[in-house]
């Protein structure tokens, strides 16, 4: 049991045509001090946090927990992709009980442009709609974050409402194998977002 429900954890690796989705290991500590330390990372994200507390505070295996997966390059950590259950007291839900699963995603700046983003969220969007069926998965980024939300459109995200919150607009949207049917928190059982958001890589999207 995780917090995204009762599903065994790590899984075992995900390969797509390029990347590896997997569970973090003690090489990746660089790659997630630059994530955390990088101001083009985290110009969205609150600003970078200062490379010196981020080396004192690191553990030594970051990002060991239910959710979280690396994307590995030719054995190289490029990002991480995250899905979460969005908590209760935030804006931004679809159910009456909230805690849906919420994708998240970072690459490295050097990462950006190649697709691996779309390859790599597709695929850890097909093994959640594999592992929780009839799920729906939710997004939320800021509406001036034009590269994140080019990606949400690339993965099947459909709008569902936008609000503030962190001091700047945000657009949330949500995916998977349940669409939209009407008001927000009524939805029907469907494949089409997912197919979708399973070829985008493979059509050099993203």
């Amino acid at each position: 049991m995780t917090g995204l429900g009762p599903v065994a954890w790590p899984p075992a690796p995900i390969g797509t045509e390029r990347l590896l989705l997997r569970e973090s290991e003690a090489r990746d500590r660089a790659a997630f001090i630059e994530l955390f330390a990088s101001p083009e990372v985290r110009t969205y994200l609150g600003g970078p946090q200062a490379r010196e507390e981020l080396e004192a505070a690191m553990p030594e295996v970051p990002g060991r927990r239910p959710g979280l997966f690396v994307v590995d390059l030719d054995g190289a950590m490029i990002g991480m992709i995250t899905l979460d259950r969005r908590g209760a007291e935030r804006p931004g839900h679809i159910r009456p009980d909230a805690e849906e699963a919420e994708l998240g995603y970072v690459f490295l700046p050097e990462a950006w442009g190649c697709g691996y983003a779309a390859e790599g969220c597709a695929a850890a969007l097909g093994w959640f709609v594999g592992a929780l069926p009839g799920e729906p998965v939710v997004l939320c980024t800021q509406t001036a974050n034009d590269r994140s939300s080019r990606l949400a459109a690339k993965l099947g995200f459909t709008e569902v409402e936008r609000f503030e919150e962190y001091g700047a607009e945000q657009w949330f949207g949500v995916w998977s194998a349940v669409t939209p049917s009407g008001p927000a928190g009524s939805f029907r059982q469907g494949r089409a977002a997912g197919s979708a958001a399973l070829r985008a890589w493979g059509e050099g999207i993203g």
